[in-house]
């Protein structure tokens, strides 16, 4: 098996790399890279497995992963840039920035309903097809249109793919600049923290760095089930669809990121120190201490993931840990926060721990993920934070 330990820590190689291999050899994954960092140090960045089993291309350091989910961390912290600069309220209608949202029950939706995953807007269009995911005016149109699931404030229903939209809109129409979502991301977040191999969205000239995804089983649910109205099936997370060149080449707030561990793991450490790294700062450090606190509501069971999941300001959040959703844990401190994404990939952070932490794989795995699990004993063992 092919293993690059890249900049790995000298101390930290053997127990990762064991990790890795036994994450390949006993858990089934695939193509693998693990990322760590420690402080502003990155401690960990491991390289394994099979990037495209078609043709049997090794996975390497600057292979991009889809990452799914995990973006959607990237997608909160824009918006709490605009929170912090005065130029958006967490408790304002998402109308007041946007007035077409305004209709079908929508004009008291606020913006936390929205990052608490509270919106009752949940579901996609019914009409949406790969090519419609992939124009991000389209989504937009569409997604104003709806009428929530409940009242909003009133219900756990997490937002899969709306979520991305209707945070990114609030972004972009409350920047003076009048930048593109995407644009405003690169400016604000990417390039100041010296970011490489994060993309929301891929250049046309990066395809062949990305990883083929080996899909998952299907569900066995109903076709109208929750899971399948809020990623309709036409539009799974699946090789054929995030494999397409218009989808992966577009701006998919909430589920259309690519990129490297590393990368997304130094994206995760400037919110483990508290929301500055190298000297840089994204976010005040108040601010950031708040995106720990759990949303209403939070053991009520989620309408479209059929658990409690604990939620902050846009992210997942450590404590409390269930067994039955093993591949998506943040973490046992309550303050740590990160993100899953289908398949199974996730980043974290501990801000009491200051470690921030990547996984990012090919095989899509259905939940509980326990394949990861000796990464996590290894991170746990070394930092005592899992």
């Amino acid at each position: 098996m092919n293993i690059d330990l890249g900049r790995t820590r000298q101390d930290l190689a053997a127990p990762f790399s064991d990790a890795v291999t036994r994450a390949i050899t006993e858990g089934g994954e695939v193509g693998l890279q693990v990322a760590v960092y420690a402080g502003n140090e990155l401690v960990v960045d491991i390289s394994a497995g099979i990037a495209d089993v078609a043709t049997g291309q090794v996975v390497r350091p600057d292979t991009l992963f889809p990452t799914f989910s995990v973006i959607k961390a990237v997608t909160a912290v824009a918006l709490h840039i605009q929170v912090a600069r005065g130029l958006a309220d967490y408790d304002a209608p998402v109308a007041r920035y946007w007035p077409e949202f305004a209709v079908n029950g929508k004009d008291r939706l606020t913006v936390r309903h929205v990052l608490h995953h509270r919106s009752g807007v949940w579901q996609m269009p019914e009409s949406v097809t790969p090519e419609h995911l992939a124009d991000y005016d389209w989504m937009c149109t569409h997604i104003a249109g709806l009428t929530p699931m409940f009242e909003p404030g009133t219900r756990n229903g997490y937002q899969s793919l709306t979520f991305g939209w209707m945070i990114a809109e609030v972004v972009r129409r409350t920047d003076p600049k009048n930048r593109p979502f995407r644009a405003f991301v690169m400016d604000e977040i990417i390039r100041p923290l010296g970011i490489e191999d994060l993309f929301m969205g891929i250049p046309p000239t990066e395809h062949a760095r990305v990883a083929r995804l080996i899909d998952a089983p299907p569900r066995q649910l109903p076709p109208d089930a929750p899971p399948f109205r809020a990623i309709p099936l036409q539009i799974g997370t699946r090789e054929d669809i995030f494999g397409r060149k218009d989808v992966r080449e577009s701006c998919i707030p909430g589920a259309g990121g690519f990129a490297t561990a590393r990368a997304m793991a130094r994206f995760f450490a400037m919110l483990a120190n508290g929301g500055a790294l190298d000297g840089v700062r994204i976010l005040p450090e108040d601010l950031v201490k708040t995106f720990s606190t759990l949303r209403p509501g939070s053991d009520d069971l989620d309408d479209v993931q059929g658990i409690a999941l604990r939620i902050g300001a846009g992210f997942w959040l450590g404590g409390n840990l269930q067994p039955t959703n093993l591949g998506r844990q943040i973490g046992q401190n309550p303050r740590a926060l990160g993100h899953p994404g289908a398949g199974g990939s996730i980043a974290w952070a501990d801000p009491d721990k200051r470690i921030a932490v990547s996984i990012a794989h090919n095989r899509m795995f259905v939940p509980p993920n326990t394949a990861q699990d000796p990464i996590r004993q290894a991170v746990t063992s070394a930092f005592g934070a899992p």
